[in-house]
């Protein structure tokens, strides 16, 4: 489903990117995918997916 009809980003595509880069906030996933930069009717939506991928990322743990 996309998200963002303004940069055809979908759903999918913000899910991997907030596992992948896991950002701390909007700006910082702003920087990561084109969305909220035009009409901004996908910002909403786009916060609801990144709090909801961040609860399911596991503890990032350090091996050194």
């Amino acid at each position: 489903m996309y998200v963002c009809l303004c940069n055809a980003v979908s759903d999918k595509t913000l899910r991997e990117v907030v596992r992948r880069y896991q950002p701390k906030s909007m700006q910082q996933l702003r920087q990561l995918v084109p969305i909220g930069k035009q009409c901004g009717k996908c910002v909403r939506f786009a916060r609801e997916i990144m709090e909801d991928e961040l609860q399911n990322v596991p503890p990032y743990k350090e091996i050194a």
